[in-house]
């Protein structure tokens, strides 16, 4: 298997996997909504189909050769029920046609804290709904359950010079880098045949999402930051009102609520250690 195409390769975990991918060796396809902006951050020898995942004649081109398919889809956090979802009515698109083509593989993109029950929510409930999905298409899939990443610090955390916390942290969360994960998905690519694996993703070390946060501060050299904390309590209000906020209750209570044992021996045995400390994460952020 050495064509790959890969849904959501532009976004902030699509990114080091394909870079990961290309560095493997594979050949890349990725459908994207802007090819000039995909150049930018994807390498060059990636193959880009413009479109977006509501339309099922592009997801047909982006599929023409490909040998297996990289799921990196997700629920933008202003989401409501009623919206366009990729995670949802993306993948749907995607598996009513990937019937079509003569596809080895689906890896895909889920979550640890997708199986916290400490709530019900429709994006967790979708996002288990998604397994069941792809698992159901008869294909060989590659299901990823990653822990935390440290991306979410400069991607998402990181406001105005300062660290946006909420909440007590009740776990250690093991966090990995991208970089890090790209490699491991590559490496499955390269060693699966025909068996259906699921991984649990983590990283080296564990750490709560505060003594990760002051890890971070501590090193960024950029310029100086500060860390701000809200109760849990404060962010579910604000969520009555607002769904960015309601979002980021839901992520942030099952990230330091929902139990992470340590369960990535078999991962890292079959698709390499992860490295990336958060110090040395930092330092290069």
């Amino acid at each position: 298997m050495k064509k790959i195409t890969v849904f959501g390769a532009t976004g902030l975990l699509g990114k080091p996997v394909v870079h990961a991918l290309v560095e493997a060796g594979f050949e890349v396809t990725a459908l994207v909504r802007n090819p000039q902006k995909a150049k930018e951050t994807l390498p060059a020898a990636v193959t880009l189909i413009k479109g977006d995942l509501a339309d099922t004649s592009a997801i047909r081109k982006a599929l023409e050769g490909a040998e297996g398919i990289y799921l990196s889809l997700s629920f933008e956090q202003t989401a409501r029920p009623s919206d366009f979802i990729g995670e949802r009515d993306g993948l749907q698109n995607i598996l009513s046609v990937v019937g079509e083509f003569p596809i080895q593989r689906i890896a895909y993109l889920s979550s640890i804290i997708q199986a916290y029950q400490g709530f019900q929510w429709w994006i967790f409930d979708w996002k288990r709904e998604a397994i069941q999905r792809i698992k159901a298409t008869g294909i060989p899939y590659t299901i990823f359950y990653p822990s935390s990443f440290m991306e979410t610090f400069p991607e998402r955390m990181v406001q105005s010079g300062r660290i946006l916390l909420a909440g007590t942290p009740l776990v250690k969360n093991y966090w990995i880098a991208g970089a890090d994960y790209g490699k491991q998905v590559a490496q499955s690519f390269l060693i699966l045949s025909s068996q259906s694996k699921e991984y649990v993703v983590q990283g080296p070390e564990a750490l709560t999402v505060d003594e990760a946060a002051e890890i971070y501060r501590a090193h960024y050299t950029k310029r100086s930051l500060k860390t701000a904390k809200l109760p849990l309590w404060v962010l579910k209000v604000a969520g009555l009102l607002n769904r960015q906020a309601d979002y980021g209750y839901h992520v942030i209570k099952s990230m330091i609520e929902h139990p992470e044992p340590f369960a990535a021996q078999s991962t890292w045995k079959e698709l390499g250690k992860p490295t990336t400390t958060m110090v040395q994460f930092a330092q290069k952020a």
